[in-house]
């Protein structure tokens, strides 16, 4: 006999209760739980071979010494920035989740890459937002017409797992999960229930099948993707596409990737024909630089693998008010507090009476530690009212008693600078080596806050 089951489920962090309860013992979330109810089914004890026991042909434990692994050839896209982003290329049998903010360009990427895969493999779109009509207006637009992409607007799991098994397709998108319903849960659709289950679902289809699957997610207002965490415990690859709605360029980020490197970025412009890449990032953070203006310090920040030349701006004034007001934008904002710190207690500079107002211009977010010396620097120039010579460049972590501390891949970081035409830059005293003095720029080594601003601002 069937049997009903029903729990309470925090929509933050998965808790589950008997009952319902007001705030979550787990988080402490208010007005999180969410009723579930499910049908569990009696099982035999002995059940038929799953799918995947029967694709890899092991049904027991094995040494790992005698699985024979078998290196898949990766799919190439057009898009050199996607690629990189992805590791490389499109692992086929994955399931890649993108999320990011309305309209900020999810489904137009997908449906440009989708459009060039289908000239070779077999696509289908499932859409539970927009109809056929929508999509195809919308291909017409970026000149995508001439394609063999299938497209089904659907939402029920059901419906889509019957034309898989169908179509056979060598990729399936779903736009977005939080459209899709499985019809054996009671829940509302979008619920955390309805959205695990249906990534649950969307990863067999990809392991089992050797499906290539891209999952469009929404993101909440906090700016994570809407849905309980383990959704981005289940998928192989986490995008987010980011960027400012007052400009024109995206970026793609990885945060979680198991077929290459973490925190990888590729950029993109928005444009009448849809989205194109962009290839050299720094000069589209540099191009707008004024000349003779102080509070600017060029930092070299590695985003993943790649280095990219960003500009970080500080503006400094006289507060009006009993406390000192300070502000960021693309930098983390209890870091930019413990700079002030230092700059303050080792830097003797009096900032306590001081608004201090701090930018990544071009919409990046720069949130490794090698970027503090370029934070500092650019602080300090606004402060005083110095210009920093535009040709400087900065790289360097700062501790709490003003050392400036090593960084990884600094050869990388200063062919970039070298590459771009800056002819000075300021690195870790403990990442000099002689090696670097012969890479086309002049590399001055520091190890205290104090000594960086005898050099650059005396």
């Amino acid at each position: 006999m069937a049997k009903i089951k029903t729990k309470y489920k925090c929509h933050s962090c998965g808790y589950i209760s008997a009952s319902y309860l007001g705030r979550c013992p787990n988080c402490g979330a208010w007005n999180q739980f969410e009723k579930e109810t499910e049908t569990v089914q009696a099982h035999s004890a002995k059940g038929s071979p799953s799918r995947l026991i029967k694709k890899t042909g092991i049904n027991e434990p094995v040494k790992i010494e005698a699985v024979k692994a078998e290196k898949e050839e990766r799919i190439q896209t057009s898009m050199g920035e996607l690629n990189r982003v992805l590791g490389g290329g499109i692992v086929p049998g994955s399931l890649v989740l993108i999320g990011g903010d309305p309209g900020i360009g999810k489904s137009t990427l997908m449906l440009q890459i989708m459009s060039e895969l289908s000239q070779k493999f077999k696509v289908l779109y499932v859409s539970g937002e927009e109809s056929a009509n929508q999509i195809k207006l919308r291909a017409d637009r970026l000149g995508l017409a001439a394609n063999d992409m299938l497209l089904y607007p659907e939402t029920d799991m059901e419906d889509i797992r019957q034309q898989i098994d169908t179509i056979k397709p060598d990729f399936v998108v779903i736009d977005s999960i939080q459209t899709m319903n499985e019809p054996s849960l009671d829940s509302m659709t979008g619920s955390a229930s309805q959205v695990r289950e249906v990534t649950s679902e969307l990863m067999k289809i990809a392991k089992m099948d050797a499906i290539t699957v891209f999952v469009i997610g929404h993101v909440t207002k906090e700016g994570a993707i809407a849905g309980p965490k383990i959704l981005e415990h289940m998928v192989d690859t986490v995008l987010y596409f980011e960027g400012d709605e007052h400009h024109a360029y995206r970026i793609l980020h990885s945060v979680k990737n198991r077929f290459g490197a973490a925190n990888e970025i590729g950029m993109f412009e928005m444009v009448n024909k849809g989205l194109q890449e962009v290839t050299n990032p720094s000069a589209i953070f540099l191009d707008e630089r004024l000349p003779n203006s102080t509070g600017s310090a060029i930092v070299v920040s590695l985003e993943g693998t790649r280095p990219i030349l960003a500009e970080i701006q500080a503006l400094v004034t006289p507060t009006a008010f009993g406390y000192a007001k300070r502000t960021t934008a693309g930098i983390d904002f209890n870091r930019a507090g413990l700079l002030l710190a230092v700059l303050e207690k080792r830097g003797n500079l009096m900032l306590q009476n001081q608004d201090v107002y701090l930018t990544a211009t071009g919409g990046i977010r720069l949130n490794e530690p090698a970027v503090d010396l370029a934070v500092v620097m650019a602080i300090a120039s606004s402060y005083k009212n110095q210009e920093i010579l535009p040709t400087d460049c900065f790289v360097g972590e700062v501790g709490l008693t003003g050392e400036v501390r090593r960084v990884n891949q600094i050869d990388a970081r200063i062919k970039e600078a070298a590459k771009t035409g800056f002819k000075r830059i300021f690195i870790p005293k403990h990442n000099m080596r002689s090696s670097l003095q012969n890479m086309g720029i002049e590399v001055i080594p520091v190890s205290s806050i104090p000594q960086a601003l005898k050099l650059v601002l005396a």
